[in-house]
C-alpha cells in the first residue's frame, strides 16, 4: 500500500479551514500519515501524544523523527543524565503510537558527517538494540554509504539488521548529499521527498535564512512522474511505502504531494471530514 504525506501538519495552509486552529484534524483530512519532526528538537510529553493519537483516525500513522541528542546532531549538552535514561524516555513517548497502531516508523537521520565507517556502523547496531520492539527506517546523509565500495554492504547490513531503508530525492551537493537510490531492505520502506535546490542545500552560515531556503522547491510534473515511476519500484517488493514531502519552504510540499497521489490513482478512505457541518441531524 502507498501513504502519502508531509513531514509537520503546522505549516500547510491551503489544508486548513478558515479560522481552524485544529491543524492536525484539518491535516488528516487530506493525508493518511505524517511526519512528527518536533521529536527531533525534543521528546514530547505522553500527554501531546495521546492528544494527537486523540485528534486524528483510527488508521492514521505517524513516522516519528528520533531525538537530536540519539543520532548526533546535539551540538548543547544533553538534558538527559545517561544515554540510557534519552532513549528511555523516546521509547516511553512514542510507545503510545504503537500500542493504539498509529505508529508507521522511527526514523533515524544521521547528519552528514555521520560517514560509512566501523565505529558508525557499530552505532547503528547500538541504536537497533536500543529500539529494538520498534519499526526503524534509516536515513544517511553523507554519501560514503552509497559509494561503490560499501553501498552492497550497507544495503546488506540494513536487511540484516532488519532495519528499513530511507529512499531520498534531493539535491546531489557534493559529499553531505546523497543519490537517489530506490532499494527496498524489508516490508516497509520510506521514501523522503526533499526538493532539488541545490543553491540552498549547503549551510552558507546564517542558520536562520538557510532553513528558510534548503526546502524551497516546487516540482514539475516532469519530476513528479519520475517520482511516480520510483514509487512504484518500491511497491513491487514492499508491502507498505511510505512516501513524505519535505519541501515545504514555499508550501509545495501540499500541492506535489497531491499531484502524485493523483498520478498514482491513490485514493484514501476513512479520512477526517474536511468540513463539518454544525447543524447536521436537525
Amino acid at each position: 500500500m502507498i501513504h502519502i504525506g508531509l513531514t509537520g501538519w503546522g505549516d500547510h495552509p491551503s489544508l486548513y479551514r478558515s479560522l481552524s486552529k485544529d491543524k492536525l484534524f484539518d491535516y488528516s483530512g487530506h493525508f493518511p500519515i505524517v511526519e512528527l519532526d518536533t521529536s527531533f528538537y525534543s521528546i514530547p510529553s505522553i500527554a501531546n501524544v495521546q492528544k494527537w493519537i486523540a485528534e486524528t483516525p483510527n488508521h492514521f500513522q505517524f513516522v516519528v523523527k528520533a531525538y537530536q541528542g540519539m543520532t548526533g546532531h546535539l551540538r548543547d549538552d544533553n538534558p538527559y543524565g545517561t544515554v540510557d535514561e534519552m532513549f528511555n524516555v523516546f521509547k516511553e513517548s512514542i510507545h503510545k503510537f504503537q500500542e493504539t497502531g498509529k505508529l508507521a516508523l522511527v526514523l533515524v537521520q544521521f547528519p552528514p558527517w555521520f560517514d560509512c565507517q566501523q565505529k558508525n556502523v557499530q552505532y547503528i547496531r547500538y541504536i537497533k538494540q536500543q529500539l529494538n520492539d520498534f519499526p526503524i527506517a534509516i536515513e544517511f546523509r553523507n554519501r560514503t554509504w552509497y559509494s561503490e565500495k560499501f553501498m552492497d554492504g550497507t544495503l546488506s547490513f540494513l536487511r540484516g539488521q532488519q532495519l528499513f531503508h530511507t529512499v531520498c530525492d534531493e539535491p546531489q551537493a557534493g559529499e553531505g548529499s546523497v543519490p537517489l537510490v530506490p532499494v527496498v531492505t524489508g516490508d516497509k520502506v520510506l521514501l523522503r521527498i526533499h526538493g532539488r535546490n541545490v543553491h540552498g542545500w549547503r549551510n552558507p552560515g546564517n542558520n536562520e535564512q538557510w532553513r528558510k531556503v534548503r526546502f524551497l522547491y516546487d516540482y514539475t510534473n516532469e519530476e513528479l512522474i519520475y517520482l511516480k515511476e520510483v514509487v512504484e519500484k518500491l511497491q513491487q517488493p514492499a508491502k507498505e511505502v511510505y512516501v513524505l514531502f519535505n519541501n515545504n519552504s514555499g508550501h509545495h510540499a501540499a500541492s506535489n504531494a497531491k499531484t502524485l497521489q493523483k498520478m498514482l490513482g491513490v485514493e484514501y478512505h476513512n479520512l477526517s471530514p474536511k468540513q463539518l457541518d454544525l447543524f447536521e441531524g436537525e
